[in-house]
């Protein structure tokens, strides 16, 4: 999906409702992010309002509110004269950004391992089941949906709201980086082995084994992307030759 134009990943996709009136704005900006996040929208593509507009069933006016959020997020770039724009990040601010949350993740661990409730443990336990099942399906946007979710439940169950805060910001400009480190099948793979020595960190209240494992986890997701955008900047510069 990630080399397909934003035509092609719209009508790929099983999961883009037309927008209800209800709860328009949150919506729409759900919906734009997870363009982005799933490659529908690839980093520096120009965004098309009308296109986008048909595809969600809504007018300028709400779709040009959402995109004001997402620029705020660092999702997306706004200018005066070339519209909008995904947001791409360099290699440095990649490795920066991914070496940032390596040590939030980290952080995480160690304090939800010390402060989860048996019922949150629970819910982590199911996700990373529902997690597994969408691997057997080869469903890379279920799986990484539930990923997420485990991660997330992680960060909230360390119960420190400035952690809580900063993680949130991070974690939004490396969503779809992480969505794209899972493309080649045996890092998926590589993935799913990590969340299985996390889970057991966890009902082992191991914070130091779950943070050290989170820390490597966000790592290597990093060399994961690098590698991906290098391979597809050979392909582009092969084209253009």
């Amino acid at each position: 999906m990630q080399n397909s134009d934003f035509d092609a990943g719209v009508a790929a996709s099983p999961l883009m409702p037309k927008v209800e009136r209800q709860r328009l704005h949150d919506t729409v900006v759900e919906h734009i992010r997870r363009f982005i996040v799933e490659g529908v929208l690839e980093p520096g593509k120009k965004l098309n309002e009308r296109e986008l507009c048909e595809t969600l069933g809504i007018s300028r006016t709400p779709l040009r509110e959402a995109l004001k959020v997402l620029a705020a997020e660092g999702l997306i770039e706004i200018s005066p004269n070339r519209g909008a724009s995904v947001s791409k990040m360099s290699e440095a601010e990649l490795r920066e950004t991914f070496e940032l949350m390596s040590g939030l993740e980290a952080f995480s661990g160690e304090l939800a391992a010390e402060r989860m409730t048996a019922a949150e443990l629970a819910e982590i336990k199911a996700l990373h089941y529902a997690m597994l099942a969408c691997r057997t399906q080869n469903d890379l946007a279920g799986y990484y949906s539930r990923n997420q979710a485990i991660h997330d439940k992680i960060n909230e169950a360390a119960r420190n709201s400035a952690l809580r805060q900063t993680y949130v910001a991070v974690n939004r400009r490396l969503q779809a980086l992480r969505f794209r480190s899972n493309f080649q099948i045996p890092k998926w793979d590589s993935a799913i082995h990590d969340h299985d020595e996390m889970l057991k960190a966890l009902e082992a209240r191991d914070g130091k084994k779950l943070s050290a494992i989170l820390r490597q986890h966000l790592l290597d997701k990093r060399d994961a992307v690098l590698q991906v955008q290098s391979r597809e900047e050979v392909a582009a510069s092969v084209l253009k030759a």
